[in-house]
C-alpha cells in the first residue's frame, strides 16, 4: 500500500470518527434540552395535560373563540414537542384539583371559573376589576399596591404564571394566562413559547408570576409583549383586608 493511500484511509477513518462524535454530541445536547423543557412544563413522555378555556356563549357545545384558538395552537405546539398529549376542556367542566396533571388555563376570571379559583387559591394578591360598567378602572389589575389600567388597542396587561402546589417538585405545574383582553392571552402564550428556555434557566421548576404589557395590539396584534415586572412576591402575598364598620347608625 502506497504512502498516499495510507493517508487517504487514515483521513477517511478520522473523518468518520469526527462525524460520529458530532452526531452523538448533537443528540446529547438535543436530549438534554428536551429533558429540561419537559421538566419546566411538567410534561414527561406521553404525559396528559389540560387546556382549560372559556366556553363560547354561542351554544351549549364546547366552541372556542378565534383568538383563544390561536392561543391553544401556540400551547399545543409546545406540548407536542415534549411528547405529551393535550385535552381541551371548558372552564366550567373541570372537576379536579391541581397538581395531578399539567394545566394551561387561558382566560380572565370574569369568564373563566377555573382561573378565578386559581387566583383566589394561589395568587390572592392579584385583583381584577370585573365590573361590566365602562370606566377607567374596567378590567384593571390591582397587584399589591400597584394598579394597571388598560388602554384598549394601545396598552393592555396580562399575567403569565407558572405555579406549583406543595414542595419537592412532585406536583405538576399550572400555567395561567390571565389578561385584560383575549388578544393578551395569545400574546402571553407566544411570549412563553419564545422565552421558555430563558425562563427555565432563571426560575427552574419554581413558581413565578410575570406581568406583561401588550403594546399597540391594534397595529401589531399579539407580537409585541414587554416584561413589566416579576410580581411573584406581591401576587402571592395575602391581599390587604378591607376595613368595614359595624357601628349602629345614630338616631
Amino acid at each position: 500500500m502506497s504512502e498516499d493511500l495510507v493517508y487517504v484511509v487514515v483521513g477517511a477513518f478520522a473523518a468518520g470518527i469526527l462525524l460520529c462524535l458530532g452526531w452523538f454530541a448533537r443528540t446529547y445536547l438535543w436530549k438534554r434540552g428536551l429533558r429540561r423543557k419537559q421538566a419546566f412544563f411538567g410534561l414527561p413522555d406521553n404525559a396528559e395535560t389540560l387546556l382549560v378555556v372559556n366556553r363560547d356563549a354561542a351554544g351549549p357545545e364546547l366552541t372556542v373563540s378565534r383568538t383563544d384558538m390561536f392561543s391553544l395552537l401556540e400551547l399545543s405546539a409546545l406540548i407536542k414537542e415534549c411528547g405529551a398529549h393535550a385535552q381541551v376542556i371548558a372552564h366550567d367542566t373541570v372537576k379536579e384539583g391541581f397538581g395531578e396533571r399539567t394545566e394551561f388555563c387561558v382566560g380572565g376570571p370574569a369568564s373563566n371559573r377555573r382561573m378565578a379559583a386559581h387566583l383566589h387559591a394561589m395568587l390572592p394578591g392579584i385583583r381584577v376589576n370585573s365590573e361590566p360598567e365602562p370606566g377607567p378602572d374596567r378590567g384593571a389589575f390591582q397587584i399589591g399596591s400597584e394598579r394597571y389600567r388598560m388602554e384598549p388597542g394601545r396598552a393592555e396587561y396580562v399575567v403569565l404564571a407558572r405555579l406549583t402546589a406543595g414542595q419537592g417538585g412532585q406536583a405538576r405545574p399550572v400555567f395561567l394566562f390571565c389578561g385584560q383582553r383575549a388578544i393578551t392571552h395569545q400574546a402571553a402564550t407566544r411570549y412563553l413559547a419564545r422565552h421558555h428556555e430563558r425562563l427555565s434557566r432563571k426560575h427552574g421548576t419554581n413558581s413565578f408570576v410575570l406581568l406583561l404589557k401588550v403594546v399597540n395590539s391594534q397595529a401589531y396584534g399579539p407580537d409585541v409583549a414587554e416584561l413589566v415586572a416579576d410580581v411573584t412576591k406581591s401576587a402571592q402575598a395575602p391581599a390587604p383586608a378591607v376595613r368595614t364598620s359595624h357601628r349602629a347608625p345614630k338616631d
